[in-house]
């Protein structure tokens, strides 16, 4: 009979697919649930949708929370492979931190997303000056950010960044006792490379169960940041902050998997040994 088991890179590939899908699906529920607020602003029916967004929010936490929870079981059997997955794309890979995303990240997309939007909005006004109805816009964008916002984001920024510093110390020294030993002196003294060595290898999970922690503890980082940004922010705010990140982190899977394909097709002239490269 055939095993239909998974081995544990397999389940950790199945985990990030079924996560990305969660992602997708998000989307178009983030989208209507928006386009149902903006139409409703200034009736009755706002604080309705409110609520309504209020609950999806903290589903998508809660289904990153379910995320990372999984991630953490998986690790503690195979850590090393959450720190350059083979289901990423080279390019996500060489973005990557602790496993996923900094979480510092987040505050660059809400500032990014509340400059390109105060943009449109003046760009808006200057070509409607006379007729500009503000209203229209749905009032609760993040180019609506008061300064009581920013002040608490700010804040929240450069604690992250304190903590993101403390765990880079962290995973740095682990990789630096891949140089000590045993590791290093049992790998001088092996007549043949690459000997199986018990000494090695309990020196190895030791450090793999140590990546898993850290592991851990950057996925709660990530999930405590998001929390704490989206409590600071609108309802209607948070779903438009949410939104952008999911879309920004399908979008560059789909690309670095697009770059990927162009890096196969693009041939190097075996006769050119100074890294031309030409497409053939």
């Amino acid at each position: 009979m055939e095993n239909k088991g998974k081995n544990i890179e397999q389940a950790q590939a199945s985990c990030y697919q079924q996560w990305m899908s969660i992602q997708s699906q998000r989307v178009p529920e983030l989208k209507q649930a928006l386009a149902q607020r903006r139409t409703h602003e200034g009736t009755a029916d706002a604080a309705a949708d409110d609520n309504k967004l209020r609950e999806l929010t903290q589903n998508i936490i809660g289904d990153f929370k379910n995320y990372a929870g999984k991630r953490a079981d998986l690790s503690h059997r195979c850590s090393s492979s959450y720190y350059a997955p083979s289901w990423n794309t080279p390019l996500e890979n060489a973005l990557i931190w602790m496993g996923g995303c900094r979480p510092s990240s987040f505050f660059r997309l809400v500032y990014a997303l509340c400059g390109s939007q105060t943009e449109i909005r003046v760009t808006q006004f200057l070509r409607n000056i006379d007729g500009y109805d503000y209203s229209g816009s749905g009032g609760a964008s993040l180019s609506d950010l008061t300064a009581e916002q920013l002040a608490k984001i700010n804040v929240l920024h450069v604690k992250i960044i304190d903590e993101e510093e403390k765990m880079t110390k962290k995973v740095s020294s682990l990789q630096e006792d891949a140089a000590d030993i045993p590791i290093s002196t049992v790998a001088y003294a092996e007549e043949h490379v690459g000997e199986p060595n018990a000494m090695v290898d309990q020196a190895l999970d030791k450090q793999e169960e140590a990546m898993a922690t850290l592991l851990a503890e950057a996925d709660n980082l990530r999930v405590d940041t998001l929390a704490k940004i989206i409590e600071i922010l609108t309802p209607v705010q948070a779903g438009d902050f949410l939104m952008a990140g999911k879309k920004l982190h399908l979008s560059m899977h789909h690309w670095g998997a697009l770059r990927d394909r162009r890096r196969c097709e693009c041939i190097i002239d075996a006769g050119n040994d100074g890294g031309g490269e030409d497409e053939k």
